[in-house]
């Protein structure tokens, strides 16, 4: 198993069975579900994985400890990609205590019908510590990132933090790839909805002395710390991280997308320093999320259906809404042979969210793209470029 420090070990797996995560995120490069033990005087297991790995995660642990056995089996998160070898793990080893917080037990008995911790037990609190002997642990409570029970752990002499769901990402660890493009689409998808407690949870973290990241998703995180928690404050505070535009569009006959091509041709040649598109039918939807709030200026263009919004374009608004979707300048483009009206539902949609600039100057189109049409984007190319 792969050393971390002197005592902790990796003992997670790498799932390539999977092909959509939580349902609904494509993970074409697998999924990584972390495991971790601490060898101190006393022994702890931080999480267990998949049930589909049981016995590799297993013999993992026995290859580690041989014939020691866990003293601790630390449950920071009970989403069943973590939890769901809980009753395999005490089978094998019934004498470990199970050490969660409140809503961690009740959340256990939701899962598992037929565990029984009895004296097993160790509830604590946000704050506290618990002696593994050499190593100290210390409990941070990191409610809704992204789940009411999830805690994290600080093992005070390796400074190292135990993040739980925080700073993961998609993808196998035995594939090499950048780490923010999978991160990013993770976090928008996972926990995007969740900023103010993910800043929470990082001003509990600038008190800490932090040295290594351990994720239970992705890779353990040694080196340039500051960049990761950079990205986790730009992100969880809604701010913008690459300076660009972003154009998602929906078209049935093809015009509204000659419509958005043009314009993402106009801003280039304009300088735009970046412009990415979309086409929400056809692409990734959690990759159009992450572009929508990787960038400060969005642009919608789609066509009017049933005297509303098209559904891909409707499924996309709602993904960044109830995402908290805010601090954005959004530009419209509609489509309608008879009667437009998808510019006035997707303003509607953005009613309720917090600082999003609609321009005013919305380009209407009916049906084909003609060169009165080509002048209107042409203006709405010069007012985005002109927006800070």
């Amino acid at each position: 198993m792969n050393k971390i420090t002197q005592d902790i070990y990796y003992i997670g797996v790498n799932d390539h069975q999977l092909d959509l995560f939580e349902g609904q995120y494509d993970v074409p490069n697998g999924m990584a579900y972390n495991s971790y033990i601490i060898c101190g005087d006393k022994i702890a297991v931080f999480d267990t994985v998949d049930a589909n790995f049981t016995d590799q995660w297993l013999d993992n642990i026995v290859e580690v400890l041989a014939d020691r056995s866990p003293d601790y089996l630390i449950v920071q998160h009970m989403e069943p990609d973590h939890s769901a070898n809980i009753k395999n793990f005490l089978d094998k080893y019934p004498a470990t205590t199970v050490v969660g917080n409140a809503k961690t037990f009740s959340m256990l008995e939701n899962f598992f019908e037929d565990i029984t911790l009895g004296d097993n037990k160790l509830t604590v609190k946000d704050g506290d510590t618990l002696s593994l002997g050499s190593h100290e642990l210390k409990f941070v409570f990191a409610p809704m990132v992204h789940w009411p029970e999830v805690m994290m752990t600080y093992d005070i002499k390796d400074k190292v933090f135990f993040t739980a769901d925080a700073f993961g990402k998609f993808g196998a660890l035995d594939v090499d790839e950048d780490w923010a493009c999978e991160a990013r689409r993770y976090y928008f998808g996972i926990v995007g909805k969740y900023g103010a407690q993910v800043q929470a949870l990082l001003k509990k973290a600038a008190g800490l002395d932090i040295q290594t990241i351990c994720p239970l998703h992705g890779p353990v995180l040694l080196n340039n710390l500051d960049y990761y928690l950079g990205l986790y404050n730009t992100w969880s505070s809604y701010g913008v991280e690459s300076e660009g535009i972003f154009i998602a569009y929906t078209s049935v006959y093809g015009n509204t997308k000659k419509a958005a091509e043009y314009l993402a041709e106009k801003l280039t040649a304009l300088g735009c320093p970046k412009v990415a598109i979309s086409d929400l039918a056809r692409e990734d939807m959690a990759e159009a999320v992450e572009d929508a709030f990787r960038y400060g200026k969005l642009v919608l263009a789609t066509t009017t259906y049933n005297a509303g919004v098209f559904p891909f374009m409707k499924t996309f608004i709602d993904e960044l809404t109830e995402r908290n979707y805010q601090n954005r300048t959004i530009a419209l483009i509609e489509n309608g042979s008879w009667a437009p009206t998808a510019a006035k539902g997707m303003r509607a949609m953005f009613e309720k969210s917090k600082n999003i600039n609609i321009l005013d100057n919305t380009v209407t189109i009916k049906s084909a793209v003609k060169s009165a049409d080509y002048a209107k984007l042409d203006a709405l190319a010069d007012e985005l470029m002109k927006l800070d």
